[in-house]
């Protein structure tokens, strides 16, 4: 997945018009061009395409219709359309679109095919690196989020936790990282009690994997992902169509393990930890139960509420041994509650910090970079649906209200040390395709963070949200949460 670095006489132009813009391009273009358009009805409306000939007949080049550069509704990732709409073949962009390194990266990720069960893919378009576009960056981000889509789009029967570990160990190996890996009854040898449970009941082992890159003296970044390669709800079984997407529930995992390859491909000055719990949450004989303690790596006491719930559980765990050396920015991934899509849909991730600066930091790189986000709250008086009558807390609430909220808030208990800590709900799904966006398995937040990370740890980088104060509006306050595991499929 590259941009070709040289343009040559044969990449066929894109001209990228608006209604502005197009009287005065149009005057630009030879006579025939104007004609040919005007005979086939085009219009510089959004999404709209021509392919038009030269004087042989041949194909010549491309109009491509934007929105207005200044309108609320305007899509950097709009141009990633074309990868669908062109035959195979070399383009460039004739004029610069709105957010040219976006439109390249929207082409790259438009042209991701999942081909591992395919006998023969199709041959796609191909695009120069536009003038003036950071090519290296691009294809680093691209690169990333085709190894966390692969990874998610694999189905559970290719992808256990064991074939997560060897992924997870294969980009450590490639960036020199140094990994250890604890599994099966090792976890409660070492302390790791509640990813031993929830995974135990797999004939594939639960483990925790656990790599770090990066000089011991630099500023300590250390993200967790949840790596559950398969949730079939445990007893609490979910109904089958509930499971039809859950070779998706490691999704927190590939977008860490994503995240961590921008990061170490970038070379950036950090100190990097990655730690993934990986489990199957299966059914046999020694599945944990509903109503079974179990003391947590913290310390804390847990009664499980529901075992369709065990993500946080894994988490916890994770959690408390990244919380030991007090990182000066913890991140935590999962695809944790339905509730988080009922509020806001698969395309809009809710993210959790008690950090307003860090907060305010995600929502101006999100929306800087199309990468959205929304920040809901850790709303304390949502503590004590936790309450349990015989352990320190439950794994759910008592209530069907605020499910991720609730969660959010249950995993906050095993954070204590971090200087900042984040938590990211995720869907890692699109539903139906979009531009940048084909339908199946997706990274999100993935690349906000990326700059997030890159501005916040290294002084030679410009400030993206000292640059951003008009941040456009934002979608209008959600409504009330649903159960987290009454209709929607994410555990």
């Amino acid at each position: 997945m590259s941009l070709r670095r040289q343009a040559t006489d044969k990449a066929l132009p894109i001209w990228f018009v608006t209604a502005e813009t197009w009287p005065q391009i149009r005057e630009t273009l030879p006579p025939y061009v104007s004609l040919f358009a005007q005979a086939s009805g085009f219009e510089p409306h959004a999404g709209r395409s021509l392919v038009y000939p030269g004087p042989s007949g041949a194909f010549e080049g491309v109009l491509f219709g934007l929105e207005n550069k200044a309108a609320a509704t305007a899509d950097p990732f709009l141009p990633g359309r074309l990868v669908s709409l062109l035959p195979a073949g070399l383009y460039r962009f004739a004029n610069a679109p709105h957010t040219p390194d976006l439109a390249a990266l929207s082409w790259l990720l438009s042209s991701y095919r999942f081909t591992r069960y395919k006998s023969q893919g199709a041959e796609l378009p191909e695009l120069c690196a536009p003038e003036g576009v950071d090519a290296d960056r691009v294809e680093r981000i691209a690169e990333a989020v085709t190894l966390g889509r692969d990874l998610i789009n694999t189905p559970a029967n290719d992808l256990g936790p064991d074939s997560l570990e060897e992924a997870a160990l294969q980009l450590a190996t490639r960036y020199k990282a140094k990994s250890s890996i604890i599994r099966g009854e090792k976890l409660l040898q070492t302390n790791f009690p509640l990813i031993h449970a929830v995974g135990r009941a797999s004939d594939k082992a639960p483990r925790l994997i656990d790599f770090a890159w990066g000089p011991t003296d630099a500023p300590k970044v250390t993200l967790v992902g949840k790596g559950v390669c398969f949730d079939s709800g445990g007893l609490d079984i979910k109904p089958g169509s509930a499971m039809l997407l859950m070779k998706k529930d490691m999704g927190g995992a590939a977008t860490a393990l994503a995240l961590a390859a921008m990061i170490m491909d970038a070379q950036l000055p950090i100190r990097l930890r990655v730690l993934i719990p990986a489990v199957e949450n299966a059914i046999s004989g020694n599945a944990f139960r509903p109503g079974d303690i179990y003391p947590s790596r913290k310390g804390l006491t847990i009664e499980i509420g529901n075992t369709d719930a065990e993500g946080r559980l894994v988490l916890a765990d994770a959690l408390a041994l990244a919380d030991e050396e007090a990182p000066d920015l913890l991140i935590d991934f999962a695809t944790l509650t339905g509730a988080a899509r009922v509020a806001l849909g698969p395309d809009l991730p809710p993210f959790y910090t008690g950090d307003d600066a860090l907060a305010d930091a995600i929502t101006a790189h999100g929306t800087a970079l199309a990468d959205p986000v929304w920040r809901l709250p850790l709303w304390p008086p949502y503590a004590k649906l936790l309450d349990s009558k015989v352990a320190d807390l439950n794994n759910v609430s008592s209530g069907s209200f605020a499910g991720s909220i609730t969660a959010a808030l249950f995993l906050q208990r095993f954070v204590e040390k971090a200087k900042a800590w984040v938590h990211f709900d995720l869907y890692a799904w699109t539903p139906s395709a979009k531009p940048g966006h084909p339908e199946g398995a997706e990274i999100q937040v993935g690349r906000l963070l990326f700059s997030l990370i890159e501005e916040r740890f290294s002084l030679s980088s410009p400030s993206l949200t000292e640059a951003l104060q008009n941040v456009p509006p934002q979608p209008p306050e959600p409504g009330p949460f649903a159960d987290e595991n009454a209709k929607d499929p994410t555990p």
